[in-house]
């Protein structure tokens, strides 16, 4: 066996001397090699008839080496027995049955839940509930929703089927009733909205008037065919559609979209209809970015005269009791788990359990204290060997690689937490050639390290199941047609099980891995702490590499997100977490396992001034219009009951007195408050005071000298102006500007950006942001960078090559887009509140062609689905120009229009390729269908003109 290099495939150099017998390293000045050597190799037959080869550097193999995760064995020899069954395997009682007590039933009289709902809930497999959820259902007042509720479960322990339950009594109950689920994450409320509509479908509501026959024929063309059916809608992103109470029956939104469309429905009157809300991720109010918002939310509806059940539950809430008294809700709270956990601490290639965080504090304090560790050998109850490897020498890598293959080998699943951080993000400032070098042979995602190693130590497939192996090829088949092509990172581990999840990926591609992830076709799936809060993806074991999220320590409240998501009901007996710690961050550990769960408090008087949206939103709506009116509202809030209220009113007389001063609301002589016309516009565009004060100005500016030859200064309108986060690649930037035309560079001076600040930038300088006329620029800086990826996206520039291009992750380019288009449709409403028609019309289309990722003339084709950006172009190019030749076609003739639009040539075997065309021609299918269905429209909309 060849010893091991430092490269993982041989110089070109080198694979033409291996062929040779013999061959010489050193040279002697003024000797020549005898003639005996120099004819020793033509005495072989076989290597004087097969003359030397070049070989290219890219036909040489590149397939890196496997590797060998460590052994991790008990240090009670007795225990191997156990071992060896794996330590998960057990039959665990975790649910007493139904015939121990019949309430548990979901048919039991008391929930007056029907029968319909009951046989859609045991379709899902929920045929009875835990006795703690039953507890919490009869408590006082809450199935017949005359009280609130604030309760909270581990995660994982059935809390979300406690709220279905009660949000659907109440829509259920009334035919005109509405319910929102509010929840923080769009991946949260899409996985909402599938799990709703599969519980309510089928299920008619009794409408008593329907059967009247007065009130039939005064309604003969207003009924719709799903008008007694329970409408599951979701809300998230932008919309050019106002949504109104009549198009669904239960809106699934996020934060922002909610607080949307209560004010909306505060405004117009029809606020009576909502029956249920319902909060989730209550721990998250005193998120200093988006929490409180929720707090708006429950505090407008605890202003109104009529009774809206107000339903909050989270997985870790510390003061219950405080939002209890906010809400004037019943309270309960279990730590209940259907599936158990076992905890453990490693540290130093050493395992110690810990059964419950106490004993975990306990075996970390041990750890602390002991100075050569040799006392705590007899707590230890497993060890991870070392490696041979030069990769796993870190010894909390080492264990996480060993933990995740000892899982995926034994059949079960893992999910790796580590850091997210990119590597080579300090390289910025270095010299390009050092940063290309660093990119090429480092990971952009520590859990791209990870997933890669991981994959390396279950690169041998010969045991697996064949159907598992097919699914795993169609996988990577389905990540292949994607627009952004394969990641190589994924095309390396995804057939060993393994994969990544993080916010660099685009949706879809997130969508594909999570989706074989959960149906069992990946074991290994490593992620940011994004998981964790976001969709949900059990596993039997979770595995925290690292404390750290970048360079600090997570929460305790994420730690337990984190931890919640081992065990899965149905599938798992018992649930595993290990925490990987480093030698030097036990204290750090110790006190972070040590840390109670944060005190909830309210958000809206920190440095942000979120007081001041709270103060303009509920004027705009006239749910307040004088001191005394405000002042009620102020007492609904949680900040009244945890703050004194001398310091309250100073914030609301400075507040008011800024919104004044910022031209939102005027004083009449009377003392009543009115939102001005601007002060409107900000509420109706959902922006913060600041941000709509700062979008004003542009605007204002803007309208003396649009510049209207070119497409920067538009798009540089809707660009969002609340990311601050923004990196920009100040290389890229130069570059970009050296590449502009006229009409961009009198945008850039119109804005006052100054090309020599970016080549200044470009050489290491530094932007100022100490005043806030230096802040105010360099959010100008920043809109403009964003606004230069826009403008690529708009002229069909597909996501990975702008990704590339501005050196940004492809999801975050993706995420920009659809942030945008959310903006734009608030800057939409901005402009015209404001009446500004013609504005509001440009950026009308520039929204539609933000959307299609396409110039105008691809406008039609890209309504059709798979349809965007370059695959449009490539459709018109090849003759298919409207939707009705796109519809039309047989689906095998559009095969190789998707091939040729595929983001590189794909080199496949024959099997693969065959697959490929599979997922091709499946998915030209669906573009015909869907080309069908919006030509069937224009036709009827043909038809209705004439």
């Amino acid at each position: 066996m060849e010893p091991q290099r430092g490269i993982f495939h041989k110089t070109t150099l080198e694979s033409t001397t291996l062929q040779q017998r013999s061959f010489h390293t050193t040279t002697l000045a003024s000797h020549k090699r005898p003639h005996s050597e120099s004819t020793d190799s033509e005495q072989q037959p076989s290597a004087s008839k097969r003359p030397n080869q070049f070989q290219r550097a890219s036909a040489i193999s590149k397939e890196v080496p496997e590797l060998t995760a460590s052994i991790i064995t008990p240090v009670d020899l007795d225990a191997t027995a156990s071992i060896s069954e794996y330590s998960q395997r057990r039959a665990i009682l975790a649910t007493p049955r139904a015939t121990i007590d019949r309430s548990l039933l979901l048919t039991f009289p008391r929930y007056g839940l029907p029968d319909s709902l009951v046989s859609n809930l045991n379709a899902l497999g929920i045929k009875e509930i835990y006795p703690w959820q039953k507890q919490c259902l009869l408590g006082p007042g809450l199935l017949n929703g005359s009280r609130n509720l604030v309760y909270t479960a581990p995660t994982g322990g059935g809390k979300s089927l406690v709220a279905d339950i009660l949000m659907l009594k109440r829509v259920l109950e009334n035919t005109n009733a509405k319910a929102l689920l509010v929840l923080p994450y769009v991946a949260l409320v899409q996985e909402k909205v599938r799990w709703l509509r599969n519980v309510v479908q089928g299920i008619k509501r009794q409408n008593p008037s329907k059967d009247s026959p007065q009130k039939k024929d005064s309604s003969l063309w207003q009924r719709r065919p799903d008008e007694d059916t329970v409408r599951v809608i979701g809300f998230f992103g932008g919309g050019k559609v106002r949504a109104t109470w009549s198009d669904f029956d239960i809106g699934v939104c996020t934060f922002e979209k909610a607080n949307t469309l209560i004010n909306t429905a505060i405004d117009d009157c029809t606020i009576t209809k909502l029956r249920a809300v319902v909060l989730d991720e209550l721990h998250m109010l005193d998120d200093d970015h988006r929490g409180y918002l929720m707090e708006l939310i429950a505090t407008k509806l605890l202003s109104l005269e009529h009774d809206i059940q107000i339903i909050g539950m989270s997985a870790t809430l510390q003061n219950i009791d405080l939002l209890s008294r906010w809400l004037n809700a019943h309270i309960y709270s279990t730590f209940y788990r259907p599936v158990p956990i076992e905890e453990h601490l490693v540290h130093e290639g050493k395992i110690y359990p810990a059964s419950s965080t106490i004993s975990l504090l306990k075996t970390a304090s041990q750890l602390a204290s002991d100075s050569n560790g040799s006392q705590l050998q007899n707590y230890a109850v497993r060890i991870v060997q070392p490696s041979p490897h030069k990769e796993f020498k870190d010894p909390v890598l080492n264990a996480v690689v060993a933990l995740a293959t000892e899982t995926a080998k034994s059949g079960y699943g893992a999910l790796v937490f580590c850091n997210s951080r990119r590597m080579f993000q300090v390289l910025l400032c270095l010299n390009s050639h050092f940063l290309f070098f660093a990119k090429r042979n480092h990971p952009r995602n520590g859990c791209e390290n990870d997933a890669r190693l991981i994959s390396r130590a279950l690169r041998d497939t010969s045991q697996l199941d064949p159907i598992i192996i097919e699914k795993r090829l169609d996988l990577l088949a389905d990540l292949r047609s994607l627009s952004t092509g394969l990641d190589p990172c994924l095309a390396e581990t995804v057939m060993s099980g393994v994969a990544f999840h993080h916010a660099g990926l685009t949706t879809e591609e997130r969508d594909l891995i999570a989706s074989a992830y959960d149906g069992g076709v990946l074991k290994v799936l490593a992620a940011t702490c994004s998981l964790a809060a976001g969709i949900n993806l059990p596993a039997r074991r979770v595995i925290l590499h690292n404390a750290r999220m970048g360079r600090d320590l997570i929460g305790p409240s994420m730690l337990r997100q984190m931890r919640g998501r081992a065990g899965r009901k149905g599938k798992d007996e018992i649930g595993e977490t290990y925490l990987c710690c480093r030698k030097d961050d036990l204290l750090a550990v110790i006190e972070l396992m040590h840390a109670e769960l944060p005190q909830i408090s309210s958000g809206l008087t920190t440095d942000r001034h979120r007081i001041q949206r709270a103060l303009l939103e509920i004027i705009a709506i006239r749910l307040a219009n004088s001191r005394d009116t405000v002042d009620d509202y102020i007492q609904k809030t949680l900040l009244s009951l945890s703050m004194d209220s001398d310091v309250i009113r100073t914030h609301v007389d400075s507040s008011l007195q800024d919104l004044s001063e910022m031209g939102f609301i005027h004083f009449d002589d009377s003392g009543l408050y009115t939102a001005t016309q601007l002060g409107k516009a900000v509420v109706a565009s959902s922006l913060e005071p600041e941000d709509g004060a700062f979008v004003h100005r542009e605007m204002q500016r803007a309208l003396q000298a649009f510049v209207m030859d070119g497409e920067m200064h538009i798009l540089y309108m809707f660009t969002p102006v609340q990311d601050s986060s923004v990196i920009i690649n100040w290389k890229a930037f130069r570059s970009e500007m050296e590449g502009l035309d006229d009409s961009g560079l009198r945008v850039m001076t119109f804005l006052g950006l100054k090309p020599t600040q970016v080549n200044k930038m470009a050489q290491g300088g530094t932007l100022k942001e100490t005043t806030p006329q230096e802040k105010e620029i360099a959010r100008i800086y920043r809109r403009f960078y964003l606004a230069l990826q826009l403008r690529d996206l708009c002229n069909e520039m597909p996501i990975h090559v702008v990704s590339h291009k501005y050196d940004m992750p492809r999801g975050a380019v993706q995420t920009l887009a659809q942030t945008c288009q959310g903006f734009a449709a608030g800057m939409i409403k901005f402009c015209e509140q404001m009446s500004w028609g013609a504005m509001a019309a440009v950026l009308d289309h520039f929204s539609d062609r933000l959307n299609a990722g396409a110039k105008s003339d691809l406008l039609a084709l890209a309504k059709i689905t798979f349809i965007k950006s370059r695959t449009a172009r490539v459709f018109y190019e090849n003759g298919f120009k409207t939707v009705a030749a796109v519809a039309n076609a047989d689906p095998k003739e559009l095969v190789p229009i998707l091939i040729q639009a595929q983001p590189s040539k794909v080199r496949l075997k024959s099997k693969d390729e065959q697959k490929y065309e599979e997922k091709l021609l499946a998915k030209a299918k669906v573009i015909a269908d869907s080309a069908n269905r919006l030509w069937q429209i224009e036709m009827q909309q043909q038809v209705y003109e004439e």
